[in-house]
């Protein structure tokens, strides 16, 4: 059998343009999606190719026209729930206009995104979408500065030399919760997070979550830990501590709500009562997809608009068409009974 399968060639176009009873040039318009070609062609094209197992070669079809289309997308975690909601939305607009996506997940370590970048721009990309809220590298803003094609950044609402950002206001989303707990006459406010010398944007949080509070004439309490990871069972480390550390603390900003809900399941594994005597807070809406008794209180993240809006961004940069250098998604606060 193994044998067998070596000795076997991909399918070529040819082939399939032969079984179809058409020009090559003709079934490389199908597999292309361009050219004024009837509908009862391109399905026969599709059909012969799909009985045949026939694979179009990218890589080749990028190097001769210098594009392709793809549109890479850079990602923190393929594991967390917001980015895959936001490629969602991307695919939702691009995937009906012949784009396909290629992620990459950087894991917040600008060497990996490098390293990623340097694969991805050997297929001559149509566009990039990159994550913002990381130390990129210098060769990586160098390769940036010398590609041309549409490039868009999420999440980071600081601009850069992109065409365009979109993403949610981290320093409003901080101050929400502040306003949120001064508004609800807590005295003792601390906050939790998780790798924060990676995370650029929920340092942002952090830091005007902390600045709003001192306006209001309260020193919350931070305990960071950037050798955990930004899951649940780091909010549940991190809450032992501050409760046991700080034990009249009665309300908790974490850095997302995965950490929020591990700080929570402490909490009431501990005897303590939410919101009576701990209020708790998370970031990104994600708890709301799982709420059954305990609604988190959380600020919400349109994360399938922010992809379309990345998507549309995309199409509009490669017709040619202005797009917005900073695009804000409105950031909300949703109260649960957590606070």
């Amino acid at each position: 059998m193994n044998d067998q399968r070596a000795a076997q060639k991909p399918v070529t176009l040819a082939e399939v343009a032969k079984e179809a009873g058409v020009s090559q040039m003709t079934a490389s318009k199908v597999m292309r999606r361009t050219g004024s070609i009837s509908e009862a062609t391109r399905e026969k094209v599709r059909k012969v190719a799909a009985e045949l197992g026939y694979v179009p070669n990218r890589l080749a079809g990028a190097l001769s026209s210098r594009t392709s289309d793809i549109v890479a997308v850079m990602l923190p975690s393929i594991n967390d729930a917001i980015f895959g909601d936001v490629v969602s939305g991307i695919n939702a607009v691009l995937r009906p206009r012949g784009y396909i996506t290629f992620l990459g997940e950087t894991h917040f370590d600008g060497d990996v995104e490098e390293e990623i970048l340097q694969t991805v721009l050997s297929l001559h990309p149509a566009a990039l979408i990159l994550t913002g809220g990381l130390k990129r590298s210098d060769n990586t803003l160098k390769m940036l500065s010398k590609w041309s094609c549409p490039t868009i950044q999420i999440w980071d609402d600081v601009p850069g030399e992109f065409d365009g950002n979109i993403a949610p206001s981290h320093v409003e989303a901080g101050r929400l919760v502040a306003r949120h707990f001064v508004d609800r006459t807590v005295s003792h406010p601390a906050y939790i997070g998780a790798e924060l010398d990676k995370d650029i944007c929920a340092d942002r949080r952090r830091a005007a979550y902390c600045s709003e509070l001192q306006t209001c004439g309260l020193r919350p309490v931070e305990v960071v830990r950037n050798d955990l990871p930004r899951r649940g069972e780091s909010g549940r480390v991190l809450v032992e501590e501050v409760m046991q550390s700080f034990p009249e603390t009665d309300a908790i900003y974490c850095l997302n709500d995965a950490m929020a809900l591990g700080a929570l399941a402490w909490l009431h594994e501990h005897g303590f009562e939410v919101p009576q005597q701990v209020a708790v807070a998370g970031f990104n809406g994600i708890s709301q997809l799982h709420s059954v008794r305990t609604r988190l209180t959380t600020v919400a993240v349109e994360r399938y608009a922010l992809g379309q809006a990345v998507g549309r961004s995309i199409l509009d940069a490669l017709n040619g068409k202005p797009v917005q250098k900073v695009t804000l998604l409105d950031t909300k606060l949703v109260v649960g009974n957590t606070t």
